[in-house]
C-alpha cells in the first residue's frame, strides 16, 4: 500500500529580536525542503527603498504608496535567502544597521503592515513554508498548521545580538537598539508582538540551538503524523 504524501504545512515562527527565529526557521525549512519566508526581510527591503527615495519613516501615506510601487522578492538558496528589490539583489544591504533600524520604524504603520500581510499571504498560501516574523501566527496566517513563539530573556537576547554585530557597532548601541525595537514591536497599535493563543511558547534562554531545533522538529513531526492519519 502506498504511503500517503504528507500535506505541505504552513509553519509560523514568531518572537522578538535575538530569540533565534531566523536560524531555526532557516534550518527547519532546509530540513523539510520548504521555503523560508522572512517577513522582516520584506520590511527591510521597503525601508531601504525609503532611504534611497528619501521618504520619511514617519510618513505613512508616502510609505504605503512606495510599497505599492515596489517589487519585493525572497528567493531561497542553499546558502540562505536572497532578497530582491525591484529586481535588484539587496541581500547584504538590507542586513546593515541603518536599514534594520529604519525597518522597525516603517513596520509600525497599519497601512504598510496591511500591504505586507497581503503579500506574505500570497507567498505562503500554497503551504510548504516556514514563515518567521512578529505577527505571522496572529495576523498573517492565523490558521497556520504549526505556531511557535520563540522567546528568551532580554539580557540573553542582547548578548546574542551583540555577538552577531561584533565589530560593526558598540555593545551599548546594539543593546539600546534591541530594547527600542522591543518597545516598538510590543506597543504598536496594529499587530503588536504577542503569542497567538494557540502557539507553543519556547523559551530559548537556557537552551542550545540544537535543543530548540529538536523541540521544533518534534512539534512539526507530530503535526505531519496527524495530517496523514
Amino acid at each position: 500500500m502506498t504511503e500517503p504524501t504528507p500535506r505541505k504545512l504552513i509553519i509560523a515562527i514568531d518572537g522578538p529580536a535575538g530569540a533565534g527565529k531566523s536560524t531555526i526557521a532557516s534550518r527547519l525549512a532546509r530540513k523539510l525542503g520548504y521555503v523560508n519566508l522572512e517577513s522582516g526581510a520584506m520590511y527591510r527591503a521597503l525601508a531601504l527603498k525609503a532611504i534611497e527615495w528619501d521618504v520619511s519613516f514617519d510618513d505613512e501615506p508616502a510609505l504605503t504608496k512606495l510599497a505599492e510601487k515596489s517589487r519585493i522578492k525572497i528567493e531561497p538558496t542553499m546558502g540562505g535567502n536572497r532578497v530582491f528589490l525591484d529586481g535588484r539583489d539587496v541581500t547584504n544591504r538590507v542586513r546593515e544597521t541603518d536599514v534594520s533600524q529604519a525597518a522597525s520604524r516603517v513596520s509600525v504603520h497599519p497601512d504598510v503592515r496591511e500591504w505586507m500581510v497581503a503579500r506574505q499571504r500570497e507567498l505562503g498560501a500554497a503551504g510548504g513554508v516556514v514563515m518567521e516574523g512578529r505577527d505571522i501566527g496572529t495576523q498573517v496566517f492565523p490558521d497556520a498548521d504549526v505556531k511557535i513563539f520563540l522567546d528568551a530573556d532580554p539580557v540573553i537576547r542582547e548578548q546574542r545580538r551583540i555577538q552577531q554585530h561584533s565589530g560593526s557597532a558598540s555593545a551599548e548601541s546594539t543593546a539600546a537598539e534591541l530594547r527600542e525595537r522591543d518597545r516598538r514591536d510590543r506597543t504598536r497599535a496594529t499587530s503588536p508582538l504577542e503569542p497567538a493563543s494557540d502557539a507553543t511558547i519556547l523559551d530559548s534562554t537556557s537552551l542550545s540551538e540544537e535543543d530548540v531545533m529538536k523541540r521544533v522538529e518534534a512539534l512539526v513531526e507530530q503535526k505531519l503524523r496527524v495530517s496523514t492519519s
